[in-house]
C-alpha cells in the first residue's frame, strides 16, 4: 500500500515537472522573449542562456560564431606592461585586453597608486586604451591620468618605431 501511494506521489509529480516545461511556446526556462529584448535594449546585454531560442541546454552550447574574436593591439599591452612595471600584476587576461594591478609606489614618488587597463582596439590610437588610476584615497587626479595614459601611448609608439625598422 505504502509503494502504491509513493508511485502516485512520483507520478503526480513527474506530471507537474512536465507540465511545467508546457504552456507558453515564447517562454523559456529564463524568461520571455519580451524580457530578453527589453533587456537588450536597456542594457546592450543578454544574460547568458537567455538568448532566442535558448533554455537551460542552451548554456552548454557554443553559439559564438567561430569568426569573432577579441584584438588587442601589442604595442598599447606591451606599453602598459611597461610603464607600470612598478605596480604588482594581479590579473591580466590578454585575450580580452584587461590588466589589473595591486598597489604600488613609482619610483621616487610617495603615493601609492592601482591601475586598470583594458586595451580593447587592435588600432595603435588613443581611444583604444582606457586607463582608471585609484589611489588609496580614492581615484588619481585627471592630470595623473592622462599623463600615464600618454606615458602609455608614446612608449606604444616607440615600440612600434623600433619594429618598423626590422
Amino acid at each position: 500500500m505504502a509503494g502504491s501511494k509513493m508511485r502516485t506521489v512520483l507520478a503526480a509529480t513527474a506530471l507537474l515537472a512536465l507540465a511545467a516545461c508546457g504552456g507558453d511556446q515564447n517562454r523559456g526556462l529564463f524568461g520571455s522573449e519580451r524580457d530578453r529584448d527589453r533587456e537588450f535594449a536597456e542594457t546592450g546585454n543578454i544574460r547568458p542562456g537567455s538568448e532566442r531560442g535558448g533554455g537551460f541546454f542552451s548554456l552548454f552550447r557554443n553559439n559564438t560564431p567561430p569568426d569573432v574574436t577579441v584584438e588587442v593591439n601589442k604595442y598599447l599591452w606591451n606599453a602598459s606592461l611597461e610603464v607600470l612595471s612598478f605596480l604588482p600584476i594581479q590579473t591580466v587576461d590578454p585575450f580580452s585586453g584587461v590588466i589589473v594591478t595591486g598597489f604600488g609606489r613609482p619610483p621616487g614618488g610617495g603615493r601609492a597608486y592601482r591601475a586598470t587597463v583594458l586595451v580593447q582596439d587592435p588600432a595603435l590610437d588613443a581611444r583604444s586604451l582606457t586607463l582608471s588610476l585609484q589611489t588609496q584615497s580614492g581615484p588619481a587626479s585627471a592630470e595623473t591620468v592622462r599623463s600615464v595614459e600618454n606615458a602609455i601611448l608614446t612608449r606604444a609608439r616607440q615600440l612600434r618605431i623600433r619594429d618598423a625598422g626590422l
